[in-house]
């Protein structure tokens, strides 16, 4: 019998019922799921332990027998339907002579080099791969020059929520729940100018206060 190939880039999903293997790319990690594959010995331990659940007894020992015979038997049949497995994926997946791994076709397997696009990657793909990257480096640095706030923003004290109830005032002068003002500034009663400090009239129009 010819040796077995992919002995570790898989899963083995079987169970005591039958026989099922997930095959993954050493590069992408996608990759198949074989068939599912019925267990004939399965079958006959789990029609046995159903026996001795209902009957006890002779059928107990009798299942015990049935999944000592099982066990033997399943291992035999494991065998068999990891090789038939591999026999359904494979055409799938082709083996880099570089370096080795195992890859899939669809996406990781350069044909016109022979070899997976890790050892020989598509140019085409790469080029257009570096034109991105530029591209975003390329605005990045346009970003970093661009004066996005001035010092004039920072001239008064922000405040990021009202003193009195706790709400979010983004940038208001009075808050939009309770109404109070967010500023502890005084405003002047004819033309609304804030004004710094118990002053008596308005540095701004006069008005008194």
């Amino acid at each position: 019998m010819a040796l077995i190939k992919f002995t570790r880039n898989y899963n083995d999903l079987s169970t005591d019922s039958g026989f099922q293997f997930e095959f993954f790319c050493d590069r992408c990690g996608n990759g198949y799921q074989s068939t599912f594959q019925g267990s004939a010995t399965g079958m006959v331990s789990g029609a046995l332990d159903s026996a001795a659940n209902i009957f006890g007894g002779l059928f107990g020992a009798a299942a015990q027998i049935g999944e000592k015979a099982h066990s033997a038997a399943w291992e035999q049949q494991h065998d068999g339907a990891f090789a038939q497995a591999i026999g359904e994926v494979k055409p799938n997946f082709v083996q880099c002579r570089r370096c080795g791994k195992w890859v899939c076709k669809e996406v990781c397997w350069n044909t016109d080099r022979g070899m997976c696009k890790e050892c020989a990657p598509d140019l085409e793909q790469e080029y257009s791969a570096a034109q991105t990257e530029a591209a975003i480096e390329q605005a990045r640095e346009a970003a970093r020059e661009v004066t996005y706030v001035t010092a004039d923003k920072f001239k008064k004290t922000i405040v990021g929520t009202c003193p009195d109830c706790g709400a979010d005032v983004k940038g208001a002068k009075f808050c939009p729940e309770c109404g109070k003002p967010i500023s502890k500034s005084k405003f002047c009663k004819e033309c609304g100018k804030p004004m710094e400090g118990a002053v008596k009239f308005c540095p701004e129009c006069g008005a008194k206060q």
